[in-house]
């Protein structure tokens, strides 16, 4: 792999992929190769079937090496929502003298806020906003003349679960692992920095598990996970009408919720033909997205404030993005203007991209800048 090339496994409610990219020119991105393969997913902190998981990746790596013609050294893994915590913490230096803020107080700044939390593995952190002693709030202090310096960090977790488990399936492969936050990766990268200068709201709904984050600079303030997305939309569908889960998931490609008095009309799926109430197709379909909405809107009304009251949600991720309808739906029911964010590339400008285009960009950032922060980490847990 070129020394401009990174790895990295996004790691999905329903799917891993495995891609290898590299920045281009006016920061794009080129791919070299790319494969996802599905597999069972994720509940309640942790994999239904690790076993499958294992395959899957091992699938994913694989495929990839012989699309490049060569062995992987390095990969980056995306931590979903489901097993990352973040902690915002304040942090202050106070100097004996205005002095010229370099790189060292910046380092000691982070270092002083790093702590250990049992069953997590520090895996990243990111300043939100940093305050000099004349109460300039600026996003990167360095060169800047000061007598104090005050930053709100954000300190990135994974559960040990997680970490452990991924690093047996990489066991014998020989492949170095670095552990990213995707949620963050995602905020950082679909949301204009002017924008998230200020508070955003972020949504990441996904197949089976859902984030929804509150973002400030180039941090996460607060975020919250919870079980709900297209897959448990699907499943309603399944019970309903008996259907096949993969003609329910096809079906659902097909709602449209501008519609009403559908009336009954047939659906042909593998050679098989049902009769769908389109009526009460939608109506399902609603009933999905409003327990996505319940969890979204309960974390965003212990959120509010004056500086979040009119902020729109942005939104991306596989769930809702190919239903006709949903996003509508779900901005009536959390009262807030919902914009549909993905990837502005050709080819991969779908919601359902976001993850994986996301984590190659803070990749290749973290790789740029040689992991100072990782060596921080370090000493009790990388």
């Amino acid at each position: 792999m070129g020394s401009k090339s990174v790895a990295v496994l996004d790691i999905r409610s329903f799917e891993v992929t495995v891609v290898v990219g590299e920045r281009g020119v006016n920061n794009t991105i080129v791919f070299k190769a790319s494969k996802t393969v599905p597999y069972d997913g994720y509940e309640n902190g942790a994999f239904y079937d690790v076993g499958k998981l294992g395959e899957a990746i091992f699938s994913a790596v694989t495929a990839v090496e012989k699309i490049c013609n060569e062995r992987l050294k390095k990969i980056y893994v995306g931590v979903p929502g489901e097993f990352c915590a973040v902690f915002p913490k304040e942090q202050f230096a106070g100097f004996p003298k205005k002095i010229r803020i370099g790189r060292k107080e910046v380092d000691a700044l982070f270092a002083g806020g790093r702590e250990e939390h049992e069953g997590l593995r520090a895996i990243h952190a990111t300043s939100m906003i940093y305050v000099t002693a004349d109460n300039r709030r600026v996003v990167d202090p360095i060169g800047l003349k000061s007598t104090s310096l005050s930053a709100l960090i954000s300190y990135f977790y994974c559960t040990d679960y997680f970490a452990e488990t991924v690093e047996r399936i990489f066991e014998g492969m020989k492949i170095e692992l670095r552990f990213l936050p995707t949620d963050l990766a995602m905020a950082a990268y679909l949301i204009p920095s002017e924008t998230r200068d200020e508070y955003s709201l972020f949504l990441d709904a996904g197949y089976l598990s859902s984030t929804v984050c509150v973002i400030l600079g180039n941090g996460v303030l607060s975020q919250r996970t919870f079980w709900a997305g297209r897959g448990q939309i699907a499943a309603l569908i399944m019970e309903e009408f008996g259907l096949p889960f993969d003609a329910a998931g096809a079906l659902l490609d097909r709602v449209n919720l501008y519609q009403r008095g559908g009336g009954k009309r047939e659906f042909s799926f593998r050679d098989e033909t049902y009769e769908i109430d389109a009526d009460k197709l939608s109506d399902l379909v609603k009933q999905g997205l409003d327990v996505l909405c319940e969890q979204a809107g309960a974390f965003l009304e212990e959120c509010t404030g004056r500086e979040l009251e009119y902020k729109p949600l942005y939104v991306t991720g596989e769930g809702i993005a190919e239903i006709r309808g949903a996003l509508e739906h779900v901005s009536r029911r959390v009262s807030r203007i919902c914009e549909l964010l993905s990837p502005d590339l050709p080819y991969y400008n779908k919601p359902s991209m976001s993850s994986r285009i996301a984590l190659i960009d803070m990749a290749y950032e973290e790789n740029r800048a040689n992991g100072f922060l990782h060596r921080i980490f370090n000493g009790f847990g990388g």
